[in-house]
């Protein structure tokens, strides 16, 4: 299926100048012949009727208008095309576009790129037009550059954070339903088989996070950055649990809110529009953060672990979700695509520093483990839901912001797969006088 097939009339910019009107000069097949070395994996068609790569090839990829072509050659890696792709200037034939991951999967591994000589780079640009060199506006889905955000506040700080996470998270709840299911759960699930649905992985991942937490009824429970309210519905509905979710999305914080009381949940789960640094400093019982930790920046985690410290009863347990890089060796900003596109700010860290960090606030970890292929399981069942919601979805965040996901999700589901990144649980307590934790000899949900 199509993109074009899909959204016609994405693209904005003129398809092909008339017939007879094109400067004589290099083609999109010539500059896809300078960019890369090898044999193509995938077949590349231009607006100006030039073709390149193997004829039977199953995808295509065609580059549709000049726009197109210049959002490729002046930005060069995944920005570059991301922006050719979400504004419709850069389609792709073989896949659908809510999962083109067989499409990512191809390019990563197939595709070979080369960098031109100066002395090819100018005879290109010289036949192309100085004007190439010129990028278009992006798309209206993308956010500033970051030295632009800095309008916004410092990065990470208050108001900043609230505008990225509105980025992000204020796209559309009826959006959301579609994608993520009826748990509304935006956070790794946990599969017991591969052939679980998402929503019992999803209500597996709320049990494994409550049963690490050892809930009990009466026990009161903070879950930071809490989403649409899934493991503070979760925990109150499963475990009699006191339950307090913040968020800093209103859009999330609503919707909860209708939900907890559509579930007869009032009196025992609330959900408030808040910032977790202004989360009552009341002693919980015990806290969850699923999925936080990713938006706060790495160089915060001392004051972030020590906030959920703080918060924490002796005794208490702490259980900290988050995706994180492999290794620390890895920079914690993240690429130009996800950064612009999906997570503004955000950061990862490898997992020995949040252990790390959450050892340094005077916290004890006790367990930790990596769900990392469960993420790249999550991410596909997303996909499948995008794809059998296309048109909705498009009707409901228009063909951009739907193309910027399915993107997202299928290049992510690739990276937890090929262990790019990971997602981790790092369970912890905040011990008593002379050491005492309350944690048994051995780990209590595992009996």
């Amino acid at each position: 299926m199509s993109l074009t097939d899909r959204d016609q009339g994405a693209a904005s910019a003129p398809a092909s100048p008339p017939a007879g009107s094109r400067r004589p000069g290099p083609t999109v097949a010539d500059v896809v012949r300078a960019l890369t070395t090898g044999a193509l994996p995938v077949r590349v068609t231009g607006y100006d009727g030039s073709a390149v790569g193997p004829a039977d090839a199953g995808i295509t990829l065609s580059i549709r208008s000049e726009r197109g072509l210049t959002y490729l050659l002046t930005a060069p890696g995944d920005l570059g095309m991301a922006r050719a792709y979400v504004g419709g200037d850069l389609a792709l034939q073989g896949v659908h576009p809510g999962d083109p991951y067989e499409a990512l999967r191809v390019l990563k591994d197939e595709l070979r790129l080369r960098t031109p000589s100066l002395a090819e780079g100018l005879a290109l640009v010289r036949g192309l037009g100085w004007e190439r060199l010129v990028p278009p506006p992006p798309p209206p889905q993308e956010a500033q550059p970051r030295w632009k955000r800095l309008m916004n506040g410092l990065r990470h700080s208050r108001a900043r954070d609230s505008t990225a996470i509105s980025h992000h998270y204020d796209v559309s709840n009826a959006f959301y339903e579609k994608v993520l299911g009826p748990s509304m759960t935006y956070t790794c699930a946990v599969f017991r088989s591969p052939d679980d649905t998402l929503e019992q992985a999803q209500a597996a991942k709320y049990d494994l996070v409550a049963q690490k937490l050892a809930l009990k009824a009466g026990m009161r429970l903070l879950d930071v950055g809490c989403g649409w309210g899934g493991m503070v519905r979760h925990a109150a509905r499963e475990y009699g649990v006191q339950a307090l979710g913040v968020t800093l999305s209103r859009a999330q914080a609503e919707w909860a809110r209708a939900a907890i009381e559509r579930e007869g949940l009032t009196g025992l789960a609330e959900v408030r529009h808040l910032d977790y640094r202004d989360a009552p400093r009341e002693q919980f019982d015990a806290i969850s953060s699923i999925g936080l930790t990713e938006h706060i920046g790495v160089r915060n985690y001392p004051a972030y672990f020590g906030a959920l410290s703080d918060r924490l009863r002796p005794d208490g347990r702490l259980l900290n979700h988050c995706i994180t890089r492999a290794d620390n060796h890895a920079p914690h900003r993240s690429g130009a695509f996800i950064d612009r596109y999906v997570f503004p700010d955000g950061e990862l860290a490898g997992p020995g520093r949040v252990v790390s960090e959450i050892h340094d606030v005077g916290l004890e970890v006790q367990h930790e483990e990596n769900l990392r292929l469960h993420y790249a399981l999550t991410l596909a069942g997303w996909c499948r839901n995008l794809v059998a919601h296309w048109d909705f979805c498009v009707s409901e965040v228009g063909p951009g912001t739907a193309r910027v996901w399915g993107l997202y999700m299928a290049g992510s589901r690739l990276a937890f797969e090929r262990n790019g990144i990971q997602l981790h649980q790092v369970l912890a307590t905040r011990n008593g006088p002379e050491g005492a934790s309350g944690y048994p000899l051995r780990p209590d949900w595992l009996a």
